[in-house]
């Protein structure tokens, strides 16, 4: 699924995906749905148990000030901002 898909589907939501292709500078540009939720506690939840190894972790709107990054090896999350 291509992250624009993902904006439009899961509007104003925390995203979970595997990392299947990404673009030169390593941004995600294609990934498979993990866990969406309004609650980031959801895909928090969902992260622990996933099995992926590459995965992003991403509201898909306006960040809320409250939000962090973190890189979590072997894993990698990241939380970026959509909305541009």
């Amino acid at each position: 699924m291509r992250i624009e898909e993902i904006e439009r589907k899961y509007r104003d939501e925390w995203v979970l995906a595997e990392v299947i292709e990404e673009d030169e500078s390593g941004q995600p540009t294609e990934v498979k749905l993990i866990a969406h939720s309004k609650s980031r506690d959801d895909t928090y939840e969902a992260m622990r148990n996933t099995k992926a190894k590459d995965i992003a972790h991403f509201y898909t709107w306006e960040i809320p000030k409250y939000a962090v990054a973190f890189n979590n090896s072997p894993k990698r999350a990241m939380l970026m901002n959509c909305s541009d």
